[in-house]
């Protein structure tokens, strides 16, 4: 494999593992800071497109100014209610199995709005990562309720955590049409990754006015956070803040590389093993529970992403590719 390809590959296991890392070390300090990572990282990758994409201004756009309008505004309710399904008592774990179920989404939608048609393989990979989403939801509420001494304190803990559930599935679906509406601004004005990730962080900043009350209060949380023995100056959270900010980065981008770069194959099996060393990590660093119910639903989940994608034909297209190169 070719040094770019590797290193993009590399990039992605090592960015967006380490991000989801920062995010639960700044969640397991202070759970409602979702919006402020949320602000962080749109300023960060709007500042670097201002700079490197347009190029302080003077380049123009390719996609007419008003086609960004819709997906600007279904990006920013997506990234939003992500974040701040945090604030409602969802473990890192479902939080990670939910946003996995994107594929299921996308081809629900598919089917009402475009009227798409799949194979039998692909209705039942949906099953699968439907019934494993419900199994882990089902698994994260129950025993919730059983920590909670008090039975109106099981109770209440168990309505939050619906709340921050329905956030994660508004999301899920709002993310899979922002998917559709993306390919028919790319079908009429070509594909342009890099002005679509410009514009989609540096569009909704003036939304942030909004929470700005949220934001700030949180932010006086991460200053007054206690340092880390080998930074004694610095505050901890600001630090892992910091760190949530260029992993993100540093994944957005490589995740770019690979999609250039390398075969369909590649890149879901890639993103699959980055979303599942993610998932394990957390299980055993945070302590996260995790039960029986919880390892059959995940294997469902990411079964069920592994067959949407066609593997095993994919594998046999490649076997194939390479046998006619060195025939």
């Amino acid at each position: 494999m070719e040094r770019k390809p590797l290193l993009a590959i590399l990039m992605v296991l090592i960015g967006c593992c380490s991000n989801v890392v920062f995010l639960e070390l700044l969640v397991s300090q202070d759970p409602g800071i979702g919006n402020l990572v949320t602000f962080a990282q749109f300023l960060t990758i709007a500042i670097e497109g201002f700079i490197f994409t347009t190029k302080f201004g003077t380049v123009k756009p390719q996609v007419p100014f008003s086609a960004w309008v819709l997906l600007v505004i279904m990006y920013f309710l997506v990234s939003v209610s992500n974040n701040y399904a945090l604030n409602f008592n969802i473990p890192m774990p479902l939080h990670m199995i939910f946003r996995a179920g994107s594929l299921m989404a996308n081809m629900l939608l598919g089917v009402m709005i475009l009227g798409k048609q799949y194979t039998m393989s692909k209705y039942l990979s949906i099953l699968m990562i439907t019934f494993g989403i419900v199994t882990c939801t089902y698994s994260s509420t129950s025993s919730k309720s059983v920590e909670s001494e008090l039975e109106d304190e099981g109770e209440k803990e168990e309505s939050w955590i619906m709340v921050g559930i329905s956030l994660l599935t508004f999301a899920l679906f709002m993310s899979a049409g922002m998917g559709i509406y993306q390919e028919v601004v790319y079908s009429k004005h070509g594909k342009h990754p890099r002005e679509a990730l410009f514009y989609t962080h540096a569009l909704p900043l003036p939304g942030f006015l909004i929470l700005a009350p949220n934001i700030l209060n949180h932010w006086s949380i991460v200053l007054s956070s206690p340092p880390l023995p080998i930074l004694p100056m610095v505050p901890s959270m600001l630090l892992y803040l910091v760190g949530n900010i260029i992993t993100q980065y540093l994944c957005i981008s490589a995740v770019f590389v690979l999609t250039t770069e390398c075969a369909s194959l590649t890149v879901t099996l890639v993103v699959t093993l980055r979303k599942f060393l993610s998932l394990l990590f957390s299980i055993w660093y945070f302590s996260n529970p995790f039960t029986t119910l919880h390892w059959l639903g995940t294997a469902l989940v990411f079964g069920g992403t592994l067959v949407f994608s066609d593997v095993p034909k994919l594998l046999r297209e490649s076997r194939e590719a390479t046998k006619e190169k060195t025939s």
